[in-house]
């Protein structure tokens, strides 16, 4: 009979406008992967992998941890704040002293801004057409 080895890891959920990241920390090492891609080929900018990286940087955790992440919705900006939302919520769950820290650089904080829906009437949701007296 064998055994498979148990990974435990930690799981929290990221969101930024309508993009949702699923997270899960696992106490090894390894390559960080999100869908099934490796980090620096689902997000290849610097830019995005800066803001990715984040609460590992905050907390002092490069390299305890691999990250493993289900994305859906969103654009990419909007995906790689939504992992970062996801990653320091779990490094929370796996390490409560770490609040401080994360909630200090306004890390928890899920960014609730939406695009606004179009009304009736007008072009997009506040544009209007040109008013004339005459």
């Amino acid at each position: 009979m064998v055994q498979q080895s148990q990974q435990h890891y930690y799981y929290a959920i990221g969101k930024r406008k309508t993009s949702v990241a699923q997270v899960r920390l696992y106490t090894d090492s390894g390559a960080n992967q999100v869908n099934g891609k490796p980090l620096e080929e689902f997000f290849p900018w610097d830019s995005w992998q800066q803001l990715i990286d984040q609460p590992m940087d905050v907390t002092g955790t490069h390299g305890q941890f691999r990250i493993v992440a289900k994305i859906r919705g969103g654009g990419v900006v909007s995906q790689a704040g939504a992992l970062r939302h996801g990653i320091a919520r779990a490094l929370q769950v796996a390490d409560p002293s770490l609040r401080t820290p994360l909630k200090r650089a306004g890390l928890l904080t899920r960014d609730a801004r939406e695009k606004e829906r179009k009304k009736y009437g007008l072009a997009r949701a506040r544009k209007a057409k040109q008013w004339t007296k005459r």
